[in-house]
């Protein structure tokens, strides 16, 4: 028994040295960090680190492995701790690759998973071994070339969006961000055209462009935890702030929404307008009941029309029928 109880503090103190070798600081080479290094590996206690291998894993099934495998349970609440004190060091490092199965899924995506990068793997196969310390050197000077290659690969995945002032700015790949592109470059041509772009979120960057002093000029402050929507633009000739939001899963303007984004951008000195962008009719049939009055509509696939919740405001037939005298 006495022998059982040692044997996984032993794999856990083999794989904290290992990360201390390879430069973790003191908060991703502790216990945490180790029991996911060795989930990430597929490592129970009485396998060998040559049979170490590279399964693609989410935080919840490494979670769930470590207790099964070593007896310690982590709430589920600790999710977030596990990605941020672990699993996102791993990543930055080019240790391990996210989501290689499919990589323009997105970061905040629940069906996100992670893999131990293939040198990396080769190395970790050989602890222990007399092949170790050469192949430890081998790795370390190759690592800045393999996160480089990494990073090239991170980049050319973006997304690259034309602001209408022709600044250029990347979007992580997936999700909705393609819909955002779209609603910078298309809706914004067509129906507010030479407009200001103030803000875009993304998934990896919550505040990824954000023009803080701009918004403050126009009498609104944002807080670190606002909720903010998708896309800010003011359209500075009718004065307009349009507050956009790009819906591929959930998210319209509906009542509540409406009334959060009203509180949100209050005292501000620009008219609101409420906008919900889908990508398709057939997207937008899943929320139609949702949406709210008093709000706009755009979709991308028929760029040049844009639907209004309003009612009698917009009523009135148009040219072409017209009667002809």
């Amino acid at each position: 028994m006495a022998e059982g109880k040692s044997r996984p503090k032993q794999k856990l103190k083999e794989a904290m040295q290992i990360l201390a070798l390879l430069d973790f600081g003191p908060k991703q080479s502790n216990e945490l960090a180790g029991y996911v290094f060795l989930a990430l590996l597929n490592l129970d206690r009485d396998t060998p680190w040559s049979g170490a291998n590279n399964p693609l894993r989410g935080i919840t099934p490494l979670m769930e492995f470590i207790g099964q495998k070593y007896r310690v349970k982590y709430a589920p609440n600790t999710r977030e701790t596990v990605r941020d004190e672990a699993v996102k060091y791993f990543v930055d490092a080019g240790m391990l690759l996210r989501n290689p199965d499919h990589p323009s899924r997105p970061t905040n995506s629940g069906n996100t998973v992670y893999q131990i990068e293939p040198a990396a793997l080769a190395l970790f196969r050989t602890f222990g071994t007399e092949l170790w310390a050469s192949n430890f050197e081998q790795y370390n000077l190759s690592r800045a070339t393999i996160r480089g290659e990494l990073e090239r690969q991170r980049t050319l995945a973006r997304i690259p969006v034309l602001l209408p002032n022709k600044d250029t700015v990347t979007l992580s790949p997936g999700g909705q961000n393609p819909l955002i592109k779209s609603i910078i470059e298309e809706f914004c041509s067509q129906f507010s055209p030479g407009a200001t772009v103030v803000y875009i979120g993304d998934a990896e960057k919550k505040f990824l462009h954000l023009d803080a002093v701009y918004l403050k000029n126009l009498g609104v402050v944002i807080a670190a935890a606002a909720k903010m929507p998708d896309v800010v633009v003011h359209d500075t000739k009718r004065n307009w702030l349009l507050l956009i939001e790009a819906v591929t899963s959930v998210g319209p303007v509906d009542g509540k929404r409406r009334k959060e984004l009203k509180e949100l951008f209050q005292g501000c000195k620009a008219g609101l307008v409420f906008v919900t962008a889908f990508e398709s009719r057939r997207a937008m049939q899943n929320f139609l009941t949702q949406i709210s009055w008093e709000t706009e509509v755009w979709i991308a696939e028929d760029p040049a029309h844009i639907i209004h919740f309003n009612g009698e405001r917009f009523l009135g037939p148009y040219p072409d029928v017209m009667p002809k005298f």
